[in-house]
């Protein structure tokens, strides 16, 4: 799907769980309404001392996953060790992959890396997630009203680092820039 198509799909799920463009969007919310649980990693009967490893040693290297189980049901697995704005973005984008039909392709290895995932998934899902949690709409007239990043974030339920992102993956601030200088 391209950006359009993406943008148009967010508006659609934001209206699903009934949140105007301009409200804070939750991704359990929109979960629920899919029939997906999200379990915390620290509920999951686990090796020891794997847990100790994603949860204390090197919890940045797991924020979440979407898992098939056997019943054809799905399952958001997220590291409940993250910030709450850290989670909200792992919640949207693995909700992104079950809305846009993503087959389950990611294979562990033992590389070094802990997942391979197909990249034009991940960047639409990235896209799709970024969308539902900051609304291009949101960011315009954030960024001409002159909103900063933190206030951004805050209003949102996002972190800092993803509100800075999508303020500028979208456009607004530039766009704002440009329109500011015009009626100066």
């Amino acid at each position: 799907m391209n950006k359009s198509q993406l943008k148009r799909l967010a508006a659609e799920l934001r209206r699903e769980v009934d949140v105007s463009p301009h409200e804070r969007f939750d991704p359990y919310e929109l979960a629920e309404l899919y029939g997906i649980d999200v379990i915390p990693l620290s509920e999951l009967a686990c090796d020891a001392d794997a847990m100790h490893h994603f949860t204390v040693d090197r919890p940045e290297v797991f924020s979440g996953a979407l898992i098939p189980c056997s019943d054809g049901s799905t399952v958001i697995v997220e590291n409940d060790t993250h910030l709450p704005e850290r989670r909200v973005s792992t919640a949207s984008h693995e909700i992104s992959h079950v809305v846009l039909e993503h087959p389950f392709s990611a294979t562990l290895t033992d590389s070094g890396k802990c997942r391979v995932m197909n990249k034009e998934h991940e960047d639409e899902a990235a896209e799709l997630s970024g969308e539902l949690l900051l609304p291009t709409e949101a960011a315009r007239r954030l960024a001409y009203n002159k909103v900063g990043d933190e206030e951004v974030a805050r209003r949102f339920g996002i972190s800092v680092q993803f509100a800075s992102w999508r303020m500028n993956a979208t456009g607004a601030r530039k766009i704002a820039q440009r329109a500011h200088a015009k009626r100066a």
